[in-house]
């Protein structure tokens, strides 16, 4: 689960580029987020495992395509919005995990409709038998797979209740195809060692299958057996009976998941631009325009072995300042201090108009604060990538 031996972190950054850019700015470092790319595509090949990438993370097109591009298979969504957007520009596998209700059932209609290949998802009754009556009522046969709960995180069916089957045979019977089974192991991102993460990796594979294994025991179809969390997927020793992989911060990585044990700092590739703005030296603080309205509030770290507050703070460059974090949030002001005892020497450490890059807490909540990326790369310099908004 460490990082490729061969990985070089350091990225010539466009200095000028940067220094032109509005603060704050989320910023991508693309051949980070590449390498990122290629390390999980190669653990997917290796386990023999079709890979559909979750888009929510970057909810952007041109990432999307990077990934593609790496081999994976189809995308994984989080609304039906993502969904329409993908689809435009040209991908057609997609599956929306999130479960269905009967008001978002035209909208999964149009696009299929227009010839996508949309995946939906239901974990009971009441859902699969609305499915089945729109689909009657229109004349659409969903493919629908039924999601599994695996660690108690959210939401599924466990994979030895009763309900598995008689959700089954209600999309069975009435007309639906039944596509499979998908679960997803969030209660790993609460774990921080190789042996841990191996063992939820284990109990999500192994309570996928079984719920397989009984559909199929009861006559019913079962073709796709869908696992996958960022953590799982690279600490997974094996993925007999899987047929696909589901994972999605891995692109960006952020702290949490570096405190989980899946990467490392130099792997992180979102980050936040910022500027200082002014001190309180007093007590040891710099005062930047990166608020939680920039970085979020999510505090991911706080229950973890490290408390990054709101965010690692680095040089402009993208490298680490050790022992400097982003402590505090107000709406659009930061407060960025050094861990321990406050800093004496704040003001001329970072002075007025210095320009840094704050590493997130969660990078699917920090990249939905901006409605583009900038990406930064030693061959195309800066580019702008816009980022989808809404539902």
């Amino acid at each position: 689960m460490t990082s490729t031996p061969d990985f070089t972190p350091a990225t010539p950054v466009p200095l000028a580029a940067l220094q032109a850019l509005d603060t704050p700015a989320a910023i991508i470092d693309v051949p980070r987020m590449q390498h990122n790319i290629q390390r999980m595509q190669s653990r997917m090949d290796t386990l023999g495992v079709r890979f559909r990438p979750h888009v929510k993370t970057s909810k952007c097109v041109e990432v999307a395509h990077a990934q593609i591009a790496a081999g994976a298979a189809g995308i994984t969504v989080s609304t039906l919005k993502e969904a329409a957007r993908f689809f435009d520009d040209g991908v057609t596998d997609i599956l929306y995990a999130v479960g269905m209700v009967a008001s978002k059932l035209p909208a999964a209609l149009a696009l299929r409709r227009r010839g996508c290949d949309l995946k939906i998802i239901t974990d009971s009754v009441a859902s699969a038998q609305a499915i089945v009556a729109f689909g009657a009522e229109f004349g659409e046969t969903f493919e629908v797979w039924i999601e599994i709960d695996t660690d108690g995180h959210r939401s599924g069916i466990r994979p030895d209740e009763d309900a598995l089957l008689n959700v089954a045979r209600v999309l069975q019977e009435g007309g639906a195809t039944l596509g499979g089974v998908m679960t997803h192991a969030g209660s790993s991102y609460d774990f921080d060692t190789p042996e841990a993460l191996a063992a939820i990796a284990e109990q999500e594979r192994a309570g996928c299958v079984l719920a397989a294994t009984r559909l199929r025991e009861a006559g019913l179809p079962c073709p796709v057996v869908s696992v996958g969390s960022t953590p799982t997927a690279l600490a997974a020793r094996h993925l007999e009976g899987v047929t696909e992989v589901r994972a999605g911060v891995y692109v960006f990585f952020d702290l949490v998941m570096h405190n989980v044990g899946v990467c490392t700092t130099d792997e992180l590739a979102l980050s936040v631009l910022t500027t200082v703005i002014g001190h309180q030296a007093d007590k040891g603080w710099a005062i930047v325009d990166a608020g939680w309205m920039a970085m979020s509030r999510d505090r991911g770290t706080q229950k973890q072995k490290r408390d990054f507050g709101y965010g690692q703070v680095c040089r402009i460059d993208g490298s680490v300042v050790p022992g400097y974090v982003l402590s505090g949030a107000n709406q659009e002001h930061g407060i960025l201090s050094r861990e321990g005892e406050p800093d004496p020497d704040i003001v001329a450490r970072f002075p007025i108009g210095t320009l840094l890059r704050i590493l997130p807490n969660h990078a699917c909540a920090t990249g939905a604060q901006f409605p583009e990326y900038h990406a930064i790369d030693p061959v195309h310099d800066l580019a702008t990538w816009p980022r989808l908004h809404g539902w």
